[in-house]
């Protein structure tokens, strides 16, 4: 497999996720894949994968580290980083938007209400969240930052 076919790969796996958040919110396979562990399970041993290849076999650029900004740059010089941050980011997107739809379940968000937080979630990640604790604000007239 090539790295374009990896990258294509990781963000398919996410995609039916976001569907069941989506179109399902309340459904069953919803709660069994989604607000689960699976897909964060999943995801995290790919990431695993990766960050082992990077680390182990050499599958990094030269330089890559945690140390300096210049080292966290080198680390995306190399695609195995960019799947391993591409990764990252997927895995606690999905995450987060499925925090989301629980807890609009939990205060009784209408839903065509929170789907455009659920995308901006899963396109823009902290502005999809944002959106979605103003909506809560908005609609249930009070700040809480408790769930």
């Amino acid at each position: 497999m090539d790295w374009n076919q990896a990258y294509q790969l990781i963000n398919a796996l996410v995609v039916p996720g976001w569907a069941l958040l989506i179109f399902l919110p309340r459904s069953r396979l919803t709660g069994a894949l989604v607000h689960s562990m699976a897909y964060p399970a999943v995801m995290g041993a790919i990431y695993v994968a990766g960050l082992g290849a990077g680390i182990f076999l050499g599958q990094s650029a030269e330089g890559a580290s945690f140390s300096s900004i210049e080292g966290v740059m080198a680390m995306f010089d190399h695609p195995n980083g960019i799947i391993i941050g591409w990764t990252h980011y997927l895995v606690f997107d999905l995450f987060v938007g499925a925090w989301i739809g629980r807890d609009a379940i939990r205060c009784n968000l209408p839903h065509l209400a929170v789907i455009p937080c659920l995308l901006g979630t899963f396109m823009f990640g902290p502005v999809g969240l944002l959106s979605y604790l103003l909506l809560r604000f908005l609609l249930r007239k009070k700040f809480s930052l408790q769930e």
